[in-house]
């Protein structure tokens, strides 16, 4: 008997399994029955794609705390980089009123290039990108020529937050905070790893990652360029090749 059609959709299968690992899917979230029939409630808000919590854990939204709601008013936003830092590590409003396990920015007031990305990573503790994404950042830096202790790196979340809701951190006004973050550092150029970023600054930033664009704000422009997070740039060579091109087209920088 021909077995080849087994085979074949033996490695079909296998390779759908591997694509969802890829794509951070590796369980089934249910384990009870679940009546698909059932008449269902009107949903609080429409999430976008690729933040919708599950149908089946309504709770978790409901259970959250609601610190968030809350916010300062930004005329009390630290105007000074040691003040904000300070401020960074205590503020409740920025993490619906949790203050562990953030992490402060670090860096030189008008440095050459600001770095944001998205989140500390999971091992952070008393610095930002203390683990394998920050030696993947410092590498890059090194080869563009630029000393990474002289590069000033900050996040747009306070502390490592997984599965993050970035639409409501847009909502709240992270986004408006991020900009002061950088006006208050007066950097020459900013770099942004990770598209989750770019839709906090507001409508005038296209939500592609991988542009080349201007952060303007109180009558100054700064050059920015967003590409890919460090993830997937550990990850993916293609990645890392295509961020090379792309930081030699914005500046020029280490082609000599």
């Amino acid at each position: 008997m021909d077995n080849q059609p087994d085979s074949d959709l033996a490695g079909a299968f296998a390779a759908t399994l591997d694509w969802w690992r890829q794509a951070g899917v590796d369980c089934s979230f249910e384990d009870s029955t679940v009546d698909w029939i059932a008449p269902r409630e009107p949903a609080a808000e429409i999430e976008q794609p690729g933040t919708q919590m599950p149908a089946s854990s309504p709770r978790v939204r409901e259970e959250a705390p609601s610190h968030a709601a809350s916010a300062p008013d930004r005329s009390t936003w630290p105007q000074e980089i040691g003040a904000f830092c300070e401020w960074w590590l205590t503020e409740p409003w920025l993490d619906a009123g949790r203050v562990a396990e953030r992490v402060p920015p670090r860096g030189p007031l008008g440095a050459e290039l600001m770095a944001i990305v998205a989140e500390p990573e999971a091992t952070d503790s008393n610095r930002l990108l203390s683990g394998p994404q920050g030696q993947l950042l410092d590498a890059f830096l090194g080869a563009a020529g630029l000393d990474p202790e002289n590069v000033y790196v900050a996040s747009a979340l306070a502390r490592h937050t997984p599965m993050a809701d970035w639409d409501e951190a847009a909502r709240r006004g992270i986004g408006d905070l991020l900009v002061h973050h950088v006006s208050l550092v007066k950097p020459k150029r900013v770099i942004v790893f990770g598209g989750n970023i770019l839709p906090l600054f507001g409508n005038d930033l296209p939500n592609s990652a991988e542009n080349l664009l201007r952060l303007n704000h109180e009558g100054s422009s700064i050059p920015l360029l967003a590409v890919t997070d460090l993830a997937v740039l550990q990850a993916r060579p293609r990645a890392k090749a295509r961020l090379w091109r792309l930081w030699l087209d914005w500046t020029g920088i280490g082609t000599t």
